[in-house]
């Protein structure tokens, strides 16, 4: 019964969709097809079904189910069938529509001409219309505007609802030009054109009697005094930087502004901003890494704005423990929620020597200073999850670093975070109305129904770590009214049992961190929701995930190249990292060639400029990536660099002057550009304009390389006017502006013309030394002198110098108002008067600048006087200028000059009055003045000189003059000592004007290691006294000492009488008697032996014919001088003797007695002894000796016993090591003699004997060892002992014998190790160094010698 309804059901189905799918068919107009007339037939079917009694029972639930899906498929295929068809209708009107409304472009409003001044933005703009939507290209003069070829961030173009915009940034008078814009669609094409004009400032320049340019007459803009120099900080100290200017900012410019990398500073606890007294600064308090980097001060400007860079280095802070790493940085919060975030930072660019092993985060609510760890145990990348936060509390977090010797100083704290619900703004729906309010609805309202939680969706993992796996999942939907919490279930791949993780604390937010994986093992996980309600099923499984992942880190960049920048910076450049790997950033080290040093360049891994080098010096330079895992290995050194700035083209030459003019011919005159490029100006080019025309035209086809140009064929009375461009090896320069008018009439006038190439040198902190040239117009008579001028900057008060005209063309200005800005000028004047003045000099700081180096006076190794100048700043096509008084180069014949790197010395051939004078240095083809001079005067000259004399005619050094000494048969020594001298010395020695030379009588030593000269006479006489010269010579050294020994010399008395070589004096014997001794002049010793009862005075004569002496010694108990002493005891120690025990070797020593006194200590190998379980050190009443138990190794070596009796000490030794490298040969110890091999090899398959021989009374114990591991004999291993010979024997030898074997022997008096290490190679194999040696048989026997 149930299979009919089924199928009765099931035709009535078929039927129904028959008919929809005609309807479909001839229905396609229709925006929805109307279903629900199938629904009421549908019911009316069933309703009838039911009627008849037939029951629409079909094999129970599953055929129910079967139904409920067949119905759903139906519909689904019902659904799309609509979109479909309505996606095609929709397709057809989008293109009628297209069709009925496409049009050619047209410019609705086109594009405008502006007028900027320099320095400024632009932005061109227009609006089009055009259907479909038009191609756009932006023109310059005709040529295409490629946004890649253009400078960074010079174009910006935009196209938005018809509206297209062209804006130009920082305009300079090369954006001067016709732009245009072309539109282009498949129905026609439309152009629009605009002029850009961009206008210098400075009203007469521009053309404009404007407001701007009258308050420029009034007050003369403020301009940066100086730049900008890199700052050194260190972390946790304050730093200052500063700017000056020179003068005071006016009312418009007060608007400073800094920046550090871009980003605008503003004044708060972390900076202070100031402006006071013509300064400006910035101030930090309390510096961290973070405040590394580029700090930007711009000051607003008539023409813009004005602005200066430098970097700011913020060094590691001292570490409390040294090889501490330095502190981690730039500490951020990521992924907040409800009860966790996950934290991230950078790590340091220093680990201290060693690497470092992770990091410990610390956290606390904001206000507070209570930190409290987050981590027990280091983390090793530099990011970590943190969980159990408070919802609605603000934390913030610090990092340290740890390595094997210390940890770091925490960071900088991070940003205050409060923890919140970011799916909160996603539930709520926000409805606007009446005007401005607005109607809040919360989907947890509307999800009141739901009781026991859905499951989560998506159970993924977001980061796998070394340290830690972290899930994330999305919450169910609907998720209910009531909050939820999550358990999370983790379980071994392979298993079908699941542990709940967070049993005691349930998580808050769709996240979650698992800590403490097992390495290596997979893991699968599921999450569970919970409410007040109860809990829910689970999620779906996770995909698997292998736990304890090591995160590797970055490979190192690749082609690293420096290239030259400024004086002081280099430019780095380098691939970046393969397989689209995108770093956190870079550190960057560098080191001076001929150092091993290397220095960290930034602590903030956002630079590629190295700043605050050492202008001259050599470096080179390497890169490491910094990654989520730490520091990657160090790049590769670039090739050594010279800083150096980087050659550029020149800038603009100004400050024309007109020096003399005839009826057709101008003579003009300028000044250098500013900006040199970092190279020689090999020349310039002039251009020259007709006030009546209105084209230039090129004066010269050739490079000018002077200065000062006559330009001819002129028209007479014609107003001109000129330019010029300057020329180096990277090209030609910026165009000058133009000239002022000069009209070319003949001048007549009799006072001269004006001097120019007015500059100067040797600037210092209170004087300069200016230099000009002289008129080219001369006027009525020859040039007598020069009148100087001055006045300070931003004054128009000149005030002249010198009230007697100066002769030269140079004069020292003193008396100068340090840190102050001048301008001068020079007049010229004749017989007739005084000529007009020339063009003001550049403006000058009375102020030294840092580094200044100045002449140096001295004496070389070759004893020529000379006068060196160093300057780091040079460029390689720089030169050295030298000149006497300032009149031009010394003369060659009296100096010679030698130039190496960056060094220039100036050699006097020979010195002498004709050289005194002002020697003066310059160095050209540099932007800054680099020059000096010094002046050399007679006591200059004298000290230089003698200082020369010395290095060419050095002396030899003496030490102790000339000695006279009596010997034991009477003969007479005179010596003396100098230095030490080489092989090569030479004496001469001289008697009475007669060199002499050694023989039997008169016998010359000369030692020349030591220095020592001697003379042995053997029978002194009078014909022996007179004059004795030692002439000593060694290279260029050289001396001589003399010696007279005459009737009334005080080294002269009788020698020829007996007397006492030594005086009387006691010692004690071996058999503690005391011993008194001395000696006399004829080899004869005196000895005499007294005991206690023999105290008293004792006395010595010897005498004979020629005469007498005598020596006296006090023996008196209590007496001040000597008394008789204690009998040391350790006099009578015998020498170390060595005897071995049972329990090991006995070092031992007799005495005739032995006091408590006495101090005893024993040495092995200069190293005192410290008595252990395995030294036993002691005494008895007639022995000292030392124990050493069950002896090593270790034990051979020297002994020293030490005794001290109060007043002296006495040492005996004796040597710890046997013959053929055994400790103690003693007869009874355990050895292994003889016979095993370093190596043995065997082809596998084959049986090994290993033979040794062995010794030892009581015989020792064997026992053998593979790779330390005692071997049990039994299948293939067998051992064989007669006698004194042990054999080990392995057959059929396989790959799992190799190793290491040794022999252990062992009795009462020792033991000792024998090794050997067994190879086995496989058949058909030749092992390394056995080609030529086969086992011959399947034996290999290893028999002692």
């Amino acid at each position: 019964m149930g299979t009919q309804t089924f199928f009765h059901h099931r035709e009535e189905e078929q039927k129904e969709e028959r008919q929809q799918r005609l309807q479909m068919t001839s229905m396609t107009s229709k925006k929805r097809f109307k279903t629900r007339n199938y629904k009421l037939r549908r019911e009316a079917a069933i309703l009838e079904l039911e009627q008849r009694g037939q029951k629409r029972v079909c094999f129970g639930n599953e055929m129910e189910k079967l139904e409920e899906e067949v119905i759903k498929n139906c519909r689904l295929l019902r659904v799309r069938a609509d979109r479909r068809a309505l996606r095609r209708k929709a397709q057809r009107e989008k293109e009628y529509i297209e069709l009925r409304s496409g049009r050619a472009p047209m410019f609705w409003i086109p594009l405008r001409v502006h007028a900027v001044w320099e320095r400024m933005e632009v932005t061109l703009t227009c609006t089009v219309l055009a259907s479909p939507l038009p191609q756009v290209t932006w023109y310059k003069n005709g040529v295409p505007i490629d946004l890649r070829l253009a400078p960074a961030g010079k174009y910006k173009i935009k196209n938005k609802f018809g509206m297209l915009t062209l804006c130009i940034s920082r305009c300079s008078m090369e954006d001067s030009a016709e732009y245009s814009v072309e539109i282009e669609n498949q129905y026609g094409k439309a152009y629009s054109f605009a002029t850009v004009l961009v206008r210098k400032y400075y009203g007469k320049e521009s053309g404009f009697d404007s407001e701007i340019y009258r308050r420029s007459l009034i007050a003369r803009e403020a301009d940066f005094a100086s730049s900008l120099k890199p700052l050194f900080s260190r972390e946790k100290e304050p730093f200052t930087l500063s700017c000056y200017f020179t003068s005071d900012l006016l009312e418009h410019q007060r608007n400073i502004t800094w920046f550090r990398d871009g980003e605008l500073l503003q004044n708060s606890e972390r900076q202070e901003l100031k402006y006071q007294d013509q300064e400006a600064s910035l101030t930090v308090p309390c510096a961290y890494k973070e405040d590394e980097g580029f700090y930007t001060i711009r000051v607003p400007s008539l023409g813009g704005c004005k602005e200066q860079t430098t970097y700011v280095f913020v060094r590691d802070a001292a570490t409390e423990s040294a090889g501490a790493p330095g502190s981690p940085l730039n500490v951020k919060c990521h992924d907040i929620n409800k009860d966790c975030l996950t934290l991230s930072w950078i790590a340091p660019s220093h680990n201290g020597g060693s690497p470092i092993l992770g990091y410990f985060i610390e956290r606390c609510t904001a206000g507070s200073e209570n930190w409290v760890p987050c981590n027990e145990k280091p983390v090793k990348t530099c990011r970590y999850p943190v969980l159990g936060l408070a919802k609605g509390q603000a934390y913030q977090f610090r990092v340290k670093a740890v390595n094997k010797a210390g940890i770091s100083h925490p960071s900088k704290a991070s940003d205050a975070v409060i923890i919140y619900d970011p799916s909160k703004a996603k539930r709520v729906t926000v409805i606007p109305y009446d005007e401005g309010r607005m109607i809040e609805i919360s989907k947890d309202d509307l999800e009141g129904h739901i009781k026991i939680p859905l499951p989560p969706t998506n159970v993924h993992t977001s980061e796998v770590r070394e340290d830690y796996v972290a899930l994330a999942w999305d919450e169910p939907d609907p998720r209910g009214r009531e909050p939820l919490q999550y358990y999370v279930e983790k379980s071994l791949v392979g298993s079908n049992s699941w542990q709940m993780v967070n049993l005691d604390m349930p998580v808050n937010s769709p996240r979650f961190a698992l800590f403490d994986l097992v390495k290596g093992k997979q893991y699968r996980f599921r999450v569970r929701s919970v409410n007040k309600h109860g809990i829910s099923e689970p999620s779906l499984p996770s995909q698997p995930i292998t736990a304890g992942a090591k995160l590797a880190p970055l490979p190192p960049p690749s082609q690293v190249l420096a290239f030259r920048d400024t004086k002081t910076s280099v430019v780095l450049q380098w691939d970046k990292l393969k397989n689209d790997l995108e770093p956190l950033g870079y550190y960057i080290y560098c080191r001076e060639t001929g150092t091993e040093e290397w220095q960290t360049v930034n602590n903030k891994p956002v630079i590629f400029t190295v700043p605050g080098l050492k202008a001259g010096k050599e470096y080179v330079f390497c890169v490491k990536s910094v990654g989520e895992a730490g520091l990657s290995e160090s790049s590769p050194e670039t090739d050594p660099i010279t800083v150096r700035p980087a050659i550029a083209r020149p800038s603009a030459p100004r400050g024309f002057v007109l020096l003399s003019c005839g009826k057709a011919s101008m003579t003009i005159g300028w000044k250098p550009p500013k900006r040199k490029g970092g190279t020689k100006i090999l020349g310039y080019f002039l251009d020259q304009h007709d006030a009546s025309e209105l084209d230039w035209h090129e004066v010269n086809i050739q490079p000018i390389p002077q200065r000062v140009y006559t330009v001819c064929n002129l028209e007479e009375g014609h107003l001109y006017e000129f330019r010029a461009c300057a020329m180096n090896m990277a090209g030609v320069g910026e165009v000058s502006e133009p000239s002022d008018l000069f009209r070319c009439e003949e001048w007549t006038m009799p006072e001269p013309g004006p001097p120019y190439d007015v500059k100067f040198t040797e600037v210092r902190d209170s004087s300069l030394m200016l230099h000009w040239q002289a008129p080219l117009y001369i006027g009525a008579g020859p040039i007598t002198g020069y009148y100087v001028d001055m006045c300070e900057e931003g004054t128009e008060e000149w005030k002249q110098i010198n009230k007697q005209a100066t002769a030269t063309t140079h004069m020292k200005v003193s008396d100068l108002d340090t840190g102050k800005c001048f301008i001068f000028r020079v007049r010229a004047l004749n017989k007739a008067g005084i000529g007009p003045p020339s063009l003001p000099s550049d403006p000058v700081v009375a102020k030294s600048k840092p580094g200044t180096n100045e002449i140096e006076l001295g004496v070389d190794e070759e004893g020529f006087i000379y006068m060196a100048f160093e300057a780091p700043e040079k460029n390689d096509s720089s030169e050295f200028i030298w000149s006497k008084d300032y009149e031009g180069p010394p003369d060659a014949d009296r100096v010679q000059t030698e130039e190496k790197g960056n060094k220039s010395k100036l050699i006097l051939k020979e010195p002498s009055e004709k050289d005194l004078g002002i020697y003066s240095v310059e160095v050209t083809d540099v932007d800054d003045d680099i020059s000096a001079s010094c002046t050399l005067t007679q006591e200059d000259l004298d000290k230089l000189l003698k200082r020369s004399h010395e290095i060419r005619n050095p002396l030899i050094k003496l030490i102790s003059g000339w000695n006279v000494d009596v010997l034991e048969k009477g003969e007479v020594r005179l010596w003396l000592e100098v230095e030490k001298l080489s092989p090569n010395a030479e004496l001469h020695l001289i008697f009475n004007e007669k060199e002499l030379t050694s023989t039997p009588t008169h016998k010359i030593n000369f030692v020349k290691g030591k220095g020592l000269v001697e003379l042995i006479i053997q029978n002194f006489c009078d014909d022996d006294k007179g004059v004795y010269t030692a002439q000593l010579q060694d290279g260029k050294a050289k001396n001589q000492f003399t010696l007279v020994l005459l009737d009334e010399s005080k080294y002269l008395f009788s020698f020829i009488g007996p007397y006492f070589v030594e005086n009387l004096k006691w010692k004690v014997t071996e058999n503690c008697e005391v011993l008194l001794t001395c000696k006399v002049c004829t080899s004869m010793q005196c000895n005499c032996t007294i005991t206690k009862a023999d105290e008293g005075q004792y006395k010595a004569v010897v005498s004979d014919d020629r005469g007498e002496d005598d020596t006296q010694l006090d023996l008196i108990k209590g007496s001040r001088r000597t008394y008789l002493p204690i009998i040391p005891p350790a006099l009578s120690a015998s020498p170390l003797k060595i005897q071995p025990t049972d329990e090991g070797i006995k070092i031992y020593t007799d005495v005739k007695y032995y006091t408590d006194y006495m101090k005893t200590t024993w040495f092995h190998k200069e190293k005192r002894l410290e008595i252990r379980d395995r030294l036993k050190a002691g005494s008895t009443m007639n022995q000292i000796w030392l124990h050493i138990l069950n002896p090593t190794d270790s034990d051979k070596g020297k002994y020293i016993l030490e005794l001290f009796d109060g007043n002296d000490s006495h040492k005996l030794s004796a040597d710890l090591s046997g013959q053929g490298g055994h400790i103690c040969s003693f007869p009874g110890r355990a050895r292994v003699v003889q016979g095993l091999p370093d190596v043995a090899t065997i082809m596998e398959d084959k049986t090994l004997c290993l033979t040794c021989c062995i010794s030892g009374d009581p015989y020792p114990e064997i026992t053998w060892f593979k790779n330390e591991k005692m071997i049990v004999f039994k299948d293939r291993y067998r051992m064989d002992v007669k006698g004194t010979v042990v054999t080990i024997t392995i057959e059929k030898v396989c790959n799992e014998d190799t190793g290491k074997y040794s022999i252990y022997v062992k009795n009462k008096y020792g033991s000792e190790t024998g090794q050997v290490t067994v190879s086995v190679y496989r058949h058909g194999e030749i092992p390394v160094g056995m080609e030529e040696k086969e086992v011959p048989s399947e034996t290999m026997k290893r028999k002692p010698k």
